[in-house]
């Protein structure tokens, strides 16, 4: 599970108290390098090296920041951010097939943790920093990288549903690549699969769009707790609609957002 730094032009351009408990009590991770900084937030942990102090701060302020917002929606999870000198000791440490898989990532996340790509962290925007942190802490959170449990759409959905929660950002701005489809009157006929989220797809960043849109659909119809029903369910179990009902629905609701 991944976030290509410049999949959006937003992106480019620019829990609870049991949660924290959780957290401050968290053994520090074992890391692969001497002289690690170590910067405890409010409920997080941030292990860095060679960085400035400052801004081993501001990673754990931004986790903290993400550790409320994810529980408030979904429940607790307990932030451990590794940020290595370089992106190479990232793909290291992430289990990536090299630094070639890793290409155009800011951050990645594995079953405990989530990994910074100092390299694609530094050219995100501010906000595009909170919403990289927060979607990684989701599949952290819902344990989306074990696979399997959930459609792709709706793993990588619901991580950009959260980590545009709040924001106030305009969804035609950050579905832009989307949105020039849709005024072109060309409108996707099903749910991405796993394939289309493959990365150097040539519509990766609609893809990405569309799946966090199918969840916004979910909430603003069915509201946002049939939206965390549907980790481990399906649609006609939670929503009670057919798959193609929810297809059909989706559609339009892409028309009556981006239009």
């Amino acid at each position: 599970m991944s976030v290509p730094q410049g999949r959006r032009a937003v992106l480019a351009g620019m829990l609870a108290l049991t949660g924290a408990a959780l957290a401050a009590s968290a053994p520090l991770p074992a890391v692969p390098w001497p002289g690690a900084v170590v910067v405890r937030g409010q409920g997080s942990v941030v292990v860095g090296d060679r960085a400035v102090a400052g801004l081993l701060a501001d990673l754990a302020a931004r986790a903290d920041c993400a550790r409320r917002r994810i529980a408030a929606i979904w429940g607790p999870v307990r932030p451990v951010v590794l940020f290595p000198e370089t992106d190479a000791q990232a793909a290291v440490l992430a289990g990536a097939a090299g630094v070639a898989a890793t290409r155009g990532l800011a951050a990645l996340a594995t079953a405990d943790r989530v990994v910074v790509l100092p390299g694609g962290y530094a050219r995100l925007s501010e906000v595009g920093r909170d919403v990289v942190l927060t979607h990684e802490l989701v599949h952290v959170a819902t344990g989306a990288t074990r696979g399997g449990r959930v459609p792709m759409w709706l793993s990588e959905g619901f991580a950009d549903y959260v980590g545009y929660a709040g924001t106030g950002l305009d969804v035609r701005r950050v579905a832009a690549e989307l949105a020039r489809e849709v005024r072109a009157g060309v409108l996707p006929d099903r749910l991405p699969g796993p394939g289309d989220f493959a990365p150097g797809g040539a519509r990766l960043p609609q893809v990405y769009e569309e799946a966090w849109l199918a969840c916004r659909y979910v909430a603003a119809r069915f509201g946002e707790r049939a939206l965390v029903r549907l980790y481990g369910s399906d649609v006609g179990t939670t929503l009670g609609l057919t798959a193609a009902e929810f297809t059909a629905g989706w559609r339009d609701h892409l028309r009556k957002e981006l239009a």
